[in-house]
């Protein structure tokens, strides 16, 4: 293929991480037209059509999302390596952008982004906080943060936390009118806070362990919320029990607002993980972020 196209290509892998023609003239410092007529180019080229498009709205076709999963890892380790050779000694230039789902958001972003930014001040950061799977090639991201569980195979995995218990939670005030819950089972009696992953998707089951069995309790409850600071704060009040990531709720438990419910059911979870497909391992911001996320991650769980 010609390398003529590489400006064309570069053009529209921004339209396709931005999903707008307006914003990506924007950051490429031109015209909506010229990326139109850019991108127009490109389908002419390759005699295909690579987006769809709408008077409200834009998506890749299958072509697009096959060429996006294709080139955009290794146009963008090239782009970041010709800053990189272009920056001064011993300074790092670039852009990165993380998935993070909220509850990683105290343990992991918090603590790493301030000392990240100030050892990295010419790294742009772009942190996206949804508690929905992310496709990570697909949509754009350098890299992301999950529980192992979560991971794809062919995704290199890098570790940032210990492992941790998912844990029920109550205030003591609603288990003396309403009674302890003392098998999996008995759950299925409580007003429960549950929650949609994805959003549109069915309620989340909870998932209980112990030895070698395991339970998926299909809880109900009053009150659907992914907010978890919003959950807390409810179930601290007495409204319910609630499924929690336990370093969260540790102060609540240690001061004896939540108490812990059918805590021998508690399952364990390996740890939350920097996540990245291994085309993109040599971009400087994303190395230079996770050598800061090793080194600071750990020490606040």
């Amino acid at each position: 293929m010609k390398t003529n196209l590489l400006p064309h290509l570069q053009t529209f892998l921004v339209v396709a991480r931005l999903k707008n023609f307006s914003a990506a003239a924007r950051e490429l410092g031109v015209t909506p037209a010229a990326v139109s007529q850019s991108v127009r180019q490109l389908e002419e080229q390759l005699r295909v059509v690579l987006f769809t498009r709408t008077t409200r709205s834009m998506a890749l076709t299958d072509a697009g999302r096959r060429l996006l999963e294709g080139a955009g890892p290794g146009l963008g380790q090239a782009l970041a390596s010709l800053q990189e050779v272009s920056d001064r000694p011993g300074e790092a230039a670039g852009r990165l952008k993380l998935t993070v789902p909220e509850m990683a958001v105290p343990y992991v972003i918090t603590p790493v982004l301030p000392a990240f930014r100030a050892r990295h001040p010419q790294v742009e950061v772009e942190v996206v906080v949804e508690n929905r799977f992310v496709d990570i090639v697909a949509e754009g991201y350098d890299a992301g943060v999950r529980l192992h569980e979560a991971l794809e195979r062919d995704m290199v995995q890098v570790r940032l936390t210990g492992a941790f218990r998912f844990v029920v939670v109550a205030a003591p005030e609603y288990l003396a009118r309403h009674g302890t819950p003392q098998k999996p089972e008995d759950l299925l009696r409580h007003d429960c806070f549950t929650l949609r992953i994805p959003l549109n998707g069915p309620l989340y089951a909870w998932e209980l362990e112990r030895g070698k069995r395991s339970w998926r309790v299909p809880v109900r409850g009053s009150v659907v919320t992914n907010h978890r600071e919003l959950t807390q704060a409810l179930v601290e009040q007495g409204l319910g029990l609630a499924y929690a990531f336990e370093p969260a709720v540790k102060e609540a438990l240690r001061t004896g607002r939540l108490v812990r419910v059918l805590e021998e059911y508690a399952p364990s979870v390996p740890g939350l993980f920097l996540y990245f497909p291994s085309r993109a391992q040599r971009s400087g911001p994303l190395r230079l972020f996770i050598e800061v996320a090793m080194e600071l991650a750990a020490k606040t769980m």
